[in-house]
């Protein structure tokens, strides 16, 4: 059911060479990109009726217009099962703990005397998310984009996710319910690239955004890569990853079951276990039968997602080994269930979030732990955060410099305007002060001010 990769007995190779012998999914966004561009420029062009044509052919669904009436967003929150609204209020209440402590105050520098530099924080102005609504439908996704943008402080937010034939065309009454516990009534029944086109666009309904986040299918992927630079994104997600370092203190129970966990959610999701305990690699292995022919989308999902390229069992000579692999992995969710389980994950560099322990398995970050759930996959976790409070911010610097400050270090500004054949920079400089009583190449005089 799972394959296993043997990286005992010889020396670990280094960065790239190290990340080859590792498994991942198939996922060529640059392929993609082609596909979508039409896609996209026909929403540019023809707005919200190449939305509805988009629709029909994608969704099978006739739309008479792209927004959902505010009634249908109330409808579906009277209509929530209260359990599950419960669960989807605490979900918010912990999310909003976690990401309102996010948040950045103003701070200024002084630099020298008379010179200083502050940073203000600024949330941008209006924000596009996106809920999938393909395989499964993830209100969580909305909550885990929605909270962080408001923590913020985004003031103008709206959310797209596909219509659905069983509802009348409307998006999922979970997603609805959802928006309507967090306050969000511009909602569209529309998905894919087409959602992220008219985010980047605009229509005659829709006002364009400055960026877009929430998780999708390559075809969301490829559309966020095609609009970078015009708007920002979060990320371009790829299928969700599991790794779990273990030792032999670790329950094959518990570690096969959260390898299924995340298999469950796509034919291409990631579960990758790394030990150095063939006995509990073998335990594994005999859970994962029982386990898998217990549960639901097993053969759509679950059965090709654990035998595909990309999971494994990878086999290391020790702790240390382990460590240098998760890391060249860079996984999405890393788990580890090791002794000391705290203080090895301190040492890990490379993972979206981290899961210490037996209690803190990867499903309760994706709901409950309050911590955010979209994060980075594919390896990008070396170089990229999840999404939080700052990914909704822009860092502004504000220069506030007296005569006197420009004064002092006016000559290494037009020293280095000089150095870099820009003289006019220089010349900005020194258009300040009168002509005739300045040493440019020395002494720096200043007559004083009247």
């Amino acid at each position: 059911m799972i394959s296993r990769i043997d990286l005992r007995g010889d020396a670990l190779p280094e960065g790239p060479a190290l990340r080859a012998l590792l498994p991942r999914a198939d996922f060529d966004v640059a392929a993609a990109l082609e596909r979508v561009r039409p896609i996209c420029e026909a929403v540019h062009h023809r707005g919200d009726a190449a939305l509805i044509d988009y629709a029909e052919k994608f969704d099978g669904v006739q739309l008479a217009r792209v927004r959902v009436p505010a009634t249908a967003i109330a409808d579906a929150l009277t209509g929530l099962d209260p359990l599950v609204r419960e669960a989807l209020e605490e979900s918010i209440r912990r999310a909003r703990i976690v990401h309102r402590e996010q948040r950045r105050a103003p701070h200024t520098t002084q630099v020298v005397p008379g010179g200083t530099v502050t940073e203000k924080w600024v949330p941008v102005e209006r924000v596009g998310l996106y809920a999938p609504g393909g395989r499964s439908v993830y209100p969580s996704s909305v909550i885990m984009n929605a909270v962080p943008a408001q923590e913020a402080g985004v003031e103008s937010m709206a959310l797209a996710s596909p219509p659905q034939k069983d509802f009348d065309g409307l998006p999922h009454p979970t997603i609805l319910a959802a928006c309507a516990l967090l306050g969000i009534d511009e909602v569209y029944a529309v998905g894919g690239a087409q959602a992220v086109a008219m985010f980047a666009y605009g229509t005659e309904t829709c006002a364009p955004a400055n960026m877009v986040t929430g998780p999708g299918n390559i075809w969301v992927a490829a559309a966020k890569r095609y609009f970078t630079g015009r708007i920002g994104i979060d990320t371009e997600a790829g299928p969700t990853e599991i790794a779990v370092l273990a030792d032999d203190t670790a329950d094959a129970v518990h570690v096969a079951s959260d390898l299924i966990s995340q298999a469950e959610h796509d034919p291409l999701a990631a579960a990758v276990l790394v030990t150095d305990s063939v006995a509990l690699a073998d335990a594994v292995v005999k859970e994962l039968e029982p386990q898998v022919a217990a549960t639901k989308h097993v053969e759509d999902r679950i059965v090709p997602a654990l035998a595909g390229r990309q999971s494994a069992i990878v086999l290391v000579d020790g702790l240390e080994e382990g460590l240098r692999v998760v890391d060249a992995y860079g996984a999405e969710h890393l788990e580890i269930q090791t002794a000391d389980a705290a203080a090895v994950a301190e040492r890990v560099k490379n993972a979206g979030a981290i899961f210490v322990g037996p209690w803190a398995p990867v499903s309760l970050g994706d709901y409950c732990a309050g911590s955010n759930h979209v994060l980075p996959t594919g390896g990008c976790a070396c170089h990229s955060s999840g999404l939080s409070v700052q990914s909704f911010l822009r860092g502004i610097h504000i220069v506030d410099y007296t005569r006197d400050a420009l004064a002092d270090v006016a000559r290494h500004v037009v020293t280095l305007a000089e150095a870099e054949d820009l003289p006019a920079h220089g010349a900005a400089v020194k258009a300040r002060f009168a002509e005739g009583e300045q040493n440019w190449h020395s002494e720096w005089k200043v007559p004083e001010s009247k």
